[in-house]
């Protein structure tokens, strides 16, 4: 399972706030003071403050802010019967129309259709990447690359591909959030069975992961965004334009995503 996109609960922690994470309060604080007549969702608020704070900070601030009064907060049930955590400032008297807006947007781009729809879409992008490129699959949600097997979970690759000798297990995740570091970490165990460099192509994931990554001979595809189908091209328009959030509809993978993974794959196969 991936970070939770809208409820945004982090487990207790008893030990004190480090100046990372009183710096996040602080930014939230205003934020809110800025956007007074507004409602907000908790992951929402990490995915805009996520070139400072991951996630977690932000929903750790998100918490303080609770504690202490200066923002309100209800959990409304969206229609797939999971519960969003929506957000506003103490000020925001009626806040109520503001949440209904929210959650019907929301509702309008996670019903279980469009959910199933975006990941099936971000593999097809990646794959369409990848055969223009002239990589060459090996294996689609496998978990077996020429002869070794990996049995100590049931963990699968969303492919492998294969250039120039070169071979590598690519999991695809496009979300919003981050995907489950439990998972992230399996994964990363899996290429390394199988002989491969692990590949994780997502809308982002935070500094420490990739740093990670990179340590197991791996390469992060940072997308930017949460791609959909061309044909849900308005509605991404509104998630963006609405809610702020990094949403996009385009044709193919941009070309410079695929020109940087090429020249590392380029400086592996020169080595």
């Amino acid at each position: 399972m991936d970070w939770d996109d809208f409820h945004g609960d982090e487990p207790a922690d008893d030990r004190p706030a480090d100046k990372y994470e009183l710096s996040a309060v602080e930014e939230l604080a205003a934020f809110f003071n800025e956007n007074r007549e507004r409602v907000f969702f908790a992951n929402q608020l990490a995915i805009l403050h996520e070139r400072k704070f991951f996630h977690w900070v932000t929903y750790r601030a998100i918490s303080e802010l609770i504690r202490v009064g200066e923002i309100r907060t209800e959990l409304r049930q969206l229609l797939t019967g999971v519960s969003i955590k929506l957000l506003w400032h103490k000020s925001h008297r009626y806040y109520r129309r503001d949440a209904a807006k929210v959650v019907a947007l929301v509702n309008e781009y996670a019903g279980p259709n469009m959910g199933g729809a975006l990941g099936l879409h971000g593999e097809q992008m990646i794959l369409a990447a990848f055969a223009r490129r002239e990589f060459v699959m090996r294996g689609h949600n496998t978990r077996s690359y020429r002869g070794q097997t990996w049995d100590e979970t049931q963990h699968n690759l969303d492919f492998i591909f294969e250039r120039d000798g070169q071979a590598y297990g690519i999991e695809v995740k496009n979300t919003l959030s981050y995907m489950d570091q439990e998972e992230f970490d399996t994964k990363i165990m899996l290429c390394r069975h199988l002989g491969i460099a692990p590949v994780f192509a997502a809308r982002m994931l935070p500094k420490n992961w990739i740093a990670d990554l990179i340590a197991q001979d791996g390469y992060a595809m940072v997308l930017g965004f949460q791609l959909y189908p061309w044909t849900h091209v308005e509605l991404a328009k509104r998630v963006a334009r609405e809610l702020g959030l990094p949403v996009d509809a385009p044709r193919a993978v941009a070309e410079g995503t695929m020109y940087k993974f090429e020249k590392w794959h380029r400086a592996r196969v020169n080595c």
